[in-house]
């Protein structure tokens, strides 16, 4: 018991306690079903599990002590004892009226104004949920290979292809060389090419598709640096990834599949990427970004 308990722990900082919540909403999908529960007692109730002891949520939750700690150090925590403290924290959050908002799902017969309301809320939700649980350290060693890779390969299919392609569109208008391959045969045939030096990156909220996996791997057996942006970082993609920039969503539902909730987390961490490249490469970035603007206000529109 004691192995699994250590391999669970990341080793890396607790996450505070206002992103405790983001994290349970992450990681929860990928949990055993007696994880889940603790996951969701804690998440749905952190003042009451923070006066609980290990064998008091056990008993709450209908599962073991043992599951209770890997549950913990599942979500970063040495142990349970540095789970309550966080519990508090965020307990305290919630008391303060800064408690994050959780909106209801939407129904077939809602009004639109209604869905107006509830589409923003969770939005903003999700989007906060992602900048919580977003590693920086992760993030700022991206940013440093993208700054000086010779060459960016962006991989994603559905959904997610419309986020590669932002994110090469972006990278371009700033002067390096960035493809967005939604093909997976195209995509592979590219990562063929990618040496030490380059750089791949695999859009994929489920983690598991196969055609975005496959090509990062290829890429990865290849030496270039390798980043997965994925709502799941304990999943298939992440083992050919060099770096995981993980993103949260909102609570799928009938009329909102997880590929429209994914996009916008995933959307803000391209945006994040960029910033942080456009930064380190200014004095390039900058005239780029300027030429590519004046190219496109002196393009004339097309006549009906």
């Amino acid at each position: 018991m004691t192995n699994v308990l250590k391999e669970s722990f990341t080793g890396e900082n607790p996450p505070a306690p206002a992103a405790l919540a983001a994290k349970v909403r992450t990681l929860a999908p990928s949990m055993t079903r007696s994880m889940q529960l603790v996951a969701e007692a804690v998440a749905g109730d952190p003042a009451g599990c923070a006066a609980l002891t290990v064998t008091g949520l056990a008993e709450r939750t209908g599962t073991s002590e043992a599951t209770v700690v890997r549950t913990a150090r599942l979500l970063g925590y040495p142990g349970y004892r540095d789970l309550r403290l966080a519990l508090a924290g965020l307990a305290a959050h919630q008391e303060s009226g800064r408690a994050p908002v959780v909106t209801a799902d939407i129904s077939v017969d809602d009004p639109i104004a209604d869905v107006v309301t509830k589409l923003a809320l969770d939005e903003q939700q999700t989007l906060a949920d992602t900048a919580a649980g977003l590693d920086t350290a992760q993030l700022a060693a991206v940013v440093a290979a993208a700054a000086t890779a010779r060459r960016i390969d962006v991989y994603g299919v559905g959904a997610s292809s419309l986020v590669g392609q932002d994110l090469a569109q972006k990278l371009l208008r700033i002067g390096l060389i960035a493809h967005a391959h939604s093909d997976p045969h195209l995509a592979v045939t590219n990562a063929v090419q990618l040496r030490a030096g380059d750089m791949a990156i695999a859009v994929t909220h489920s983690g598991s598709t196969s055609d975005v996996i496959e090509p990062l791997r290829v890429a990865f057996d290849h030496g270039a640096t390798t980043v997965a942006i994925t709502g799941r970082p304990d999943s298939a993609v992440t083992q050919y990834a060099d770096h995981v920039l993980t993103t949260a969503t909102s609570r799928e539902s009938e009329l909102r599949p997880a590929a429209m909730s994914s996009r916008t987390s995933q959307l803000l961490v391209v945006d994040c990427l960029f910033i942080g490249v456009a930064q380190l490469t200014y004095e390039t970035a900058a005239p780029a970004l300027s030429a590519s603007y004046e190219a496109l206000a002196h393009r004339h529109p097309r006549t009906r």
